[in-house]
């Protein structure tokens, strides 16, 4: 008779080929020739439970499943949701958007993951596996998902007309070759070896090493993109800034822009238009924004009109998508280690369309709290737009004559 050791060989090469009924088929088949004992001698060395032998040498008593199934009718353990139909009526009561059944969930104000909504329901009476709890989620079609950003909180009632009131400037001032630039302060960026979100493609196990916290280097510490947009010619320009995002900073680096770029683009034109945020330091409330506009206007020569996007619209101003977006895509996964790593990224920043971007770093400091007062906002020479002119304005140069 064959030995413990040659019995383990033979049912571990055979298993490997068999399903489950030709197993124990198998094993019970030799159990008989071994005799007495023999169900004693294949469970031990197969690793099958007796009770599945037994099973198979009844099976062969009796000829088999006349289908030739691995298992009997209704054979095997059954689904939790055969065994509790109420189930899914109870996990989703504890996973929708809004509160059903009972308000004073366990779960109502926490993170509801499988483990704990396991837990909750075996509080519940049901037998179930946070594994389970996984799968009946998704056979009912739900996902995990991150928060959406589309509410813009309460709408203007103007805010559609506005919107069409911009595109109608933007048409008129390209129509004529007049530049047209959208502009914007990006995200204060640290300097450092920090961790910058994305991916990129690096040697197998070898990520970018990098600092387990994020606290500023108070040497490097932050700089202050503020970026201008040229519509028309598919083109940007940023001023990397290392004080404070003010509307000095934001009207130097507008200068900037025209000085290396502008007006070799417009050398004819005598009008600009601007298409910015409601907010921050091109602001439309902001007193100190308008006075350094009209030194703009002056030192240039330029008729600058603005139009300013409604409250809460920021993300429709195309400097976020066809250039900050564009940006962060190069730079994913960088670490921002220094001023030229930065200049240099943003710099090489390019689109299929031809986007061409140049950039460059303002070390100049620029106070904040600084007032303006009613005389001095009285020297604007601003001339406000029918349609909203406290969104829609042109400032000319010179000194306002009262």
């Amino acid at each position: 008779m064959f030995s413990d050791v040659e019995l383990q060989k033979k049912y571990r090469s055979a298993f490997r080929t068999l399903d489950e009924r030709n197993r124990r088929l198998l094993a019970a088949a030799d159990s008989v020739l071994l005799g007495y004992g023999g169900v004693s001698k294949v469970a031990r060395t197969s690793g099958l439970a007796r009770s599945r032998i037994h099973r198979g040498i009844a099976e062969l008593t009796k000829g088999g499943y006349k289908d030739n199934r691995v298992r009997c009718m209704g054979g095997g353990r059954k689904g939790i949701e055969t065994v509790k139909p109420t189930i899914r009526r109870r996990l989703e009561e504890l996973v929708a958007p809004t509160t059903r059944g009972d308000p004073m969930s366990p779960l109502k104000w926490t993170n509801k993951s499988t483990r704990r909504l396991a837990e909750s329901l075996k509080k519940a009476g049901y037998s179930i596996s946070h594994s389970t709890v996984g799968d009946l989620l998704h056979k009912m079609e739900y996902s995990l998902q991150a928060n959406s950003k589309t509410v813009e909180g309460k709408d203007h009632p103007d805010r559609d007309a506005q919107f069409q009131y911009i595109n109608q400037q933007v048409r008129r001032y390209l129509r004529k070759k007049d530049p047209v630039i959208s502009i914007d302060t990006k995200k204060k960026e640290l300097i450092g070896n920090y961790k910058n979100a994305g991916q990129q493609w690096r040697p197998k196990a070898s990520p970018q090493k990098v600092l387990t916290h994020d606290f500023p280097d108070k040497k490097l510490g932050k700089v202050i993109p503020y970026g201008v947009y040229d519509i028309g010619q598919d083109t940007g320009w940023v001023s990397v800034g290392i004080d404070h995002d003010t509307s000095a900073f934001a009207i130097e680096s507008i200068r900037g822009w025209w000085c290396c770029l502008g007006r070799k683009l417009y050398p004819h034109s005598r009008r600009l238009l601007m298409c910015a945020d409601a907010g921050g330091s091109n602001g439309y409330r902001n007193r100190l924004w308008k006075v350094e506009l009209k030194k703009l206007a002056t030192d240039t020569g330029l008729d600058i009109s603005v139009c300013h996007f409604p409250p809460g619209t920021s993300k429709w101003n195309k400097i976020e998508h066809r250039l900050f977006s564009q940006i962060s895509m190069n730079w994913k996964g960088r670490p921002l280690v220094s001023h030229e790593v930065i200049l240099n990224l943003i710099g090489a920043t390019s689109t299929r369309s031809g986007l061409k971007v140049k950039a460059k770093i303002d070390k100049r400091t620029y106070p904040t709290k600084i007032r303006i007062t009613d005389e001095e906002l009285l020297q604007v020479n601003v001339r406000p737009h029918k349609f909203h002119g406290e969104w829609n304005y042109t400032i000319t140069p010179g000194v306002n004559k009262l």
